[in-house]
């Protein structure tokens, strides 16, 4: 008997958006003709950003979902059965986010829940999911999405709370005590700017200036102003997309002796492009993924990072960025659950997630527990610096 996961009434669609949605998602799954007749496939739902100023974040995660569903399809499966991904993309608008996350669950009856590739539409999305009772793992960096623990929500992104630690612990270590912040009206910029406010004194770090702007805006010499003006050493942006490329560029242009320091949200070669010769020197935290072939032989991530590079750019040329790390860990932390609970029941999967201790992925080693569903410590980011166009490790 069909049981509706909230109501009927928003449960059932007319049969051809479903249709064409499942359509769509064996195209994107890989999914192999002969066992789509014959098994009922595990559907895998993602709702993430590939328009709007996210779609830089979104673009790498989905062709990693696509990649790595291919690939476990190629190698059987899970449980015997396939995978079938069912993507919808959010535009990056909010409005888009409820009935994204509904028609997956509701019309797809999905069994894992992929995405919210930012933190508003992560944020968004929680409650929904708490109801449906589905396992859902973020994609996105905003602490509040795991904190307070979430009994159905996991994430993979290290969050803002241990980029503003990292930042601090990196300026000390330089000698700079007085920091300017600019934040975005975002979800991850509102929430970074809290969580840097809060961990500044206790670092040793003196916030001297706290301004914000619209990530739409196209003229920063306000807020610049105001930083130029400070007794500020270093300036901490905290944003996502294509703005933190403007806000370089016009830190540049304004001719400021600061230390720019990003937060992992930069993490994609599409920054440096975007914000050309105005990224040298920039620094910011991040996984070990993107500088997978500098780090030492004994790291254990330097064999899964690599590995997942070079999949990844085999199938896609271009460079890895952490976006799509997020989305490798998430999809392989789900798998490993799957095939220790031996079954896609919900609450055995999130059961066997919440077990998984030792995961060695693109963004650290994972340890979950019923009070922490990040799993992540602060070894799990590195501090990285833009020099000639690329990534160096700092430490």
């Amino acid at each position: 008997m069909f049981r509706c996961r909230f109501s009927c009434r928003t449960a059932i669609r007319p049969w051809w958006p479903a249709a064409l949605l499942g359509l769509l998602g064996l195209l994107a799954g890989g999914l192999p003709p002969a066992q789509a007749g014959t098994v009922e496939p595990i559907r895998i739902g993602s709702v993430l950003t590939l328009s709007g100023p996210g779609a830089a974040l979104g673009e790498p995660e989905l062709k990693t979902l696509q990649l790595y569903v291919e690939r476990l399809n190629a190698a059987g499966g899970l449980l015997g059965r396939p995978l079938r991904l069912i993507h919808v993309d959010d535009g990056g608008e909010l409005a888009k986010v409820d009935p994204a996350f509904r028609r997956l669950l509701d019309a797809e009856r999905v069994d894992v829940l992929i995405g919210g590739t930012t933190s508003s539409a992560s944020l968004a999305a929680l409650p929904l999911v708490e109801r449906a009772e589905v396992p859902f793992l973020s994609l996105a960096g905003s602490v509040l999405i795991v904190e307070p623990a979430k009994k159905w929500v996991f994430k993979t992104a290290h969050t803002d709370r241990m980029a503003c630690d990292k930042v601090f612990a990196d300026l000390r270590a330089r000698g700079l005590t007085r920091v300017a912040l600019l934040s975005e009206a975002s979800g991850y910029g509102r929430s970074g700017r809290f969580q840097c406010l809060a961990r500044a004194a206790a670092s040793g770090v003196q916030v001297v200036l706290d301004d914000s702007h619209d990530p739409k805006e196209a003229d920063f010499s306000a807020p610049l102003a105001r930083i130029g003006a400070s007794d500020a050493q270093a300036l901490l942006v905290l944003g996502v997309g294509a703005s933190s490329a403007r806000i370089t560029r016009a830190v540049h242009a304004a001719g400021l002796k600061l230390a720019l320091y990003h937060t992992h949200s930069i993490g994609s070669k599409a920054f440096i492009e975007a914000a050309g010769d105005a990224a040298e020197g920039v620094r910011f935290p991040a996984a070990a993924l993107i500088v997978a072939a500098q780090l030492p032989e004994a790291d254990p991530q330097k064999r899964v990072a690599l590995e997942y590079t070079q999949a990844y750019t085999a199938a896609y040329g271009g460079s890895v960025s952490t976006f799509g790390g997020h989305a490798y860990d998430a999809l392989m932390q789900w798998a490993e659950a799957v095939r220790r609970a031996g079954s896609v029941e919900p609450d055995a999967v999130r059961r066997a997630l919440e077990a998984t201790h030792g995961y060695v992925g693109t963004g650290g080693i994972v340890h979950y527990a019923p009070t922490d569903h990040l799993g992540l410590d602060a070894t799990a980011f590195r501090m990285i610096e833009i020099r000639n166009g690329d990534w160096r490790l700092i430490d």
